[in-house]
């Protein structure tokens, strides 16, 4: 004689009531969790991908003079934790980027037309074409390539086109810009600092101008 154990019995018995009400014992599918295993890893990934931006954000600000102490504060990091930061690069200090907003490498146009896109979103209440995208842009869910920025560039193009008399006449100038400067490969010397580095200067500089700041 068998003796089942208490989880046993109540786990037989639910298995059995729902063979009997024609049902299937509750799981999950293998499509069903690699799509929890994927979103899982594309915020772990973007997280990675935020620290080793910020990394070199510590090395940008300390290039254009800023001290420990108020890159740490402005940071919410310790002091002793931006040092680290910067003595890890210590060899290889980058040059100051250049901060005029008319530059015409692919990363500078992208965070551009980045930080245009977020305008828009913003200004429309999250109604926008380019919203998901924006947010599958921002989470990680997608990277910066040259399809991704073809699709933010149609999507913020149908912004500007049906939304027209919400959205001020600068964005448009601002989007034009941008969108000749991607047909155009640019010719210059490329900047030392890196695209993600680039691309966050640029978004950042961009909302700021849209905004008159």
């Amino acid at each position: 004689m068998v003796i089942e154990s208490a989880p046993s019995r109540v786990y037989n018995r639910v298995v059995a009531g729902e063979e009997s009400s024609g049902g299937a014992p509750e799981t999950l599918t293998e499509e069903q969790a690699e799509r929890m295993l994927t979103e899982i890893n594309e915020v772990i990934r973007a997280g990675e991908e935020m620290r080793a931006l910020r990394a070199e954000m510590i090395q940008v600000f300390a290039g254009l003079g800023w001290t420990q102490d108020t890159i740490a504060r402005l940071a919410g990091m310790s002091q002793p934790a931006v040092s680290k930061q910067m003595t890890k690069h210590r060899d290889a200090p980058p040059a100051p980027p250049a901060l005029t907003l008319d530059q015409s490498d692919a990363p500078w146009l992208e965070g551009r037309l980045w930080g245009l896109a977020e305008e828009i979103s913003e200004l429309l209440d999250g109604t926008a074409h380019c919203t998901r995208h924006l947010d599958a842009l921002g989470r990680g869910r997608k990277r910066f390539t040259p399809q991704t920025v073809d699709a933010l560039r149609r999507l913020v193009e149908a912004d500007l086109r049906v939304s027209a008399a919400e959205l001020p006449t600068g964005f448009r100038a601002a989007y034009d810009t941008v969108s000749r400067g991607l047909d155009v490969p640019a010719r210059d010397t490329p900047p030392s600092a890196s695209a993600s580095v680039r691309r966050a200067l640029a978004r950042q500089l961009q909302r700021d101008r849209l905004r008159g700041d």
